[in-house]
């Protein structure tokens, strides 16, 4: 018998820990939502806002993007010579910036 004294003691104890950890799962799941959805002052949410902008931002620089790739074929199909210019290896450059760009923007979410 005293064995299960000592184990309903025990769990008479405990419950009240459970109760203050699952209190403070409620909470922090609360913030978490809350943080995501911050309303603007307009009613819009602000994540739906920013997610936009990037959206609209990735368009952009992806026709950028295409416009240098363009340019840098036609600048390698017209140099005949086995050394690529300066100009060349910038647009080369540029290109991976954007699309570094484009791919963290995209990643973040």
């Amino acid at each position: 018998m005293e064995p299960i004294l000592r184990r309903s003691a025990l769990s008479l104890c405990l419950l009240p820990l459970s109760a203050l950890g699952q209190a403070d799962a409620e909470k922090d799941s609360r913030r978490s939502s809350e943080v995501g959805d911050i309303q603007l002052p307009n009613g819009k949410s602000q994540r739906d806002e920013i997610l936009k902008a990037e959206h609209e931002q990735n368009l952009k620089d992806a026709a950028r993007l295409a416009d240098l790739a363009d340019e840098l074929r036609q600048t390698l199909e017209k140099e005949d010579r086995f050394v690529l210019s300066l100009n060349t290896i910038k647009k080369t450059e540029e290109i991976e910036r954007l699309a570094r760009k484009i791919r963290t923007r995209i990643r973040h979410d």
